[in-house]
């Protein structure tokens, strides 16, 4: 079985001037020299909204902003913990007994799921420790992923001080989405502009509530349609199951579901259950309590933004003249029906969606899991400058937004390297 180490690139540290700020903090704190640095990027979704768990593709894309950690393994059995950011406080804890506070979500707990990932994975015991010392210039709760990028970037510092490679195999049982190079249009660039509103996923009820009523579309639709029901978790198994278009599923919708909200009881009459068995069985904990399922609204938003990212990445392989054009309507497209279907967007969002298109956005929408963050615009490079500087004055200036940092505010992106080792040359 193929297996594949971590990329590693040798540098002077003395010509990074972040590597050697980080190094000289780490000294600071540790009273001692990072034996090597660990990268991971954050990455923004370009369009595919609240579908992956749904089953479906979506189209990110890696971002130059990205976690670095500074590591030293210790012979002692202890994971130390420190952050660059003052907001989040040292954490100390045994290697070999890594217990996760799921109630809470504490900065520390994104590393120790990437170091107990790699643990359980390769049944591992008697660790040895380290210590740690990670710096972050992606935007938190913006939607560009930075507890994801924490994650991994612990997961490759713990496969890197083991000595130890993941399986190409294993590394797919993962994730099992297939992954497919985009070539994206040259004459455009993909720009990040933050609202400043946070919104923790880990820490709110809403998408909770998205998940279970896409399960419950997915239950009322294969029981409309004849199919076993009962095991129907996913919009998309159902989609599989019948084998026709997302647009005929679009159609079945229509005529399955209505728009008015379901209550709890009329999705046990829907399926012929007893209250009680849609809470004991299907209903998770957290949204026991919910009064009313919008499942029209939320399967149709899947299905129509599945088959959005279909067309983006059609228009990207054929690309036509207005390629830019056409990628940016249905990008427009996707955040009416996150705003208005799926319901995840803020009037914060809105409005910097809005604002983007008037200075030259051909498309702008939310991106993340919405409700707050980020959105993301396809802008042509020729327009850039003038946009930015639009952009920033009728949005941040004129509403006094200071909650992020002007360069994490708004910025222009462009793919961004992979994971990666660094050692000091």
């Amino acid at each position: 079985m193929a297996t594949e180490g971590p990329a590693v690139r040798r540098v002077q540290v003395a010509e990074h001037s972040r590597l050697l700020k980080l190094k000289e903090m780490f000294n600071s704190k540790f009273g001692s020299i990072p034996k090597f640095y660990v990268r991971a990027p954050g990455r923004v979704n370009i369009i595919g909204e609240h579908i992956d768990y749904c089953g479906y593709s979506v189209l990110p894309m890696a971002v130059e902003q990205d976690m670095l950690i500074a590591v030293e393994p210790v012979k002692t059995h202890t994971l130390q913990l420190a952050n660059t950011n003052p907001l989040y406080p040292d954490f100390s804890t045994s290697a070999d007994n890594i217990q996760i506070d799921k109630t809470k979500p504490l900065w520390h707990n994104y590393f120790l799921c990437g170091f107990k990932g790699i643990q359980e994975h390769f049944g591992l015991s008697n660790l040895t420790g380290m210590n740690c010392l990670v710096d972050g210039n992606i935007p938190p709760s913006s939607g560009l992923s930075s507890s994801s990028a924490l994650v991994c970037c612990a997961g490759l510092v713990t496969l890197t001080v083991l000595g130890l490679k993941l399986s190409k195999a294993k590394l797919i049982e993962f994730s099992p989405l297939r992954a497919t190079d985009v070539k994206l249009p040259s004459r455009a660039v993909f720009v990040i502009a933050n609202s400043c509103v946070e919104m923790n996923k880990a820490a709110t009820s809403h998408f909770n509530i998205r998940v279970m009523e896409c399960r419950l579309a997915a239950k009322l639709l294969a029981k409309h349609k004849g199919l076993p029901w009962e095991a129907a978790l996913r919009l998309e198994e159902v989609q599989a199951r019948l084998g026709v278009s997302l647009e005929e599923m679009l159609l079945i919708t229509e005529d399955a579901l209505h728009p008015e909200p379901y209550s709890p009881e009329e999705v046990c009459r829907c399926l012929g259950i007893s209250l009680w068995e849609l809470r004991t069985q299907i209903l998770s904990p957290n949204t026991q309590d919910v009064r009313v399922f919008k499942l029209y609204q939320r399967a149709k938003h899947v299905y129509s933004e599945a088959a959005r990212v279909l067309q983006f990445k059609k228009i990207c392989e054929e690309a036509p003249d207005n390629m830019v054009q056409l990628l940016g309507e249905l990008m427009n497209q996707s955040h009416v029906s996150c705003r208005d279907m799926y319901e995840c967007s803020c009037p914060e969002l809105d409005q910097l969606v809005d604002i983007c298109r008037k200075f030259g956005a051909h498309g702008s929408r939310l991106t993340g899991a919405g409700w707050g963050g980020c959105t993301v615009s396809i802008v042509p490079v020729d327009k850039l400058p003038s946009f930015l500087a639009n952009v920033h004055e009728a949005y941040y200036q004129r509403s006094n937004r200071s909650l992020a940092p002007e360069k994490q505010s708004l910025f222009a992106t462009k793919p961004g390297g992979g994971a990666l080792v660094f050692l000091e040359a």
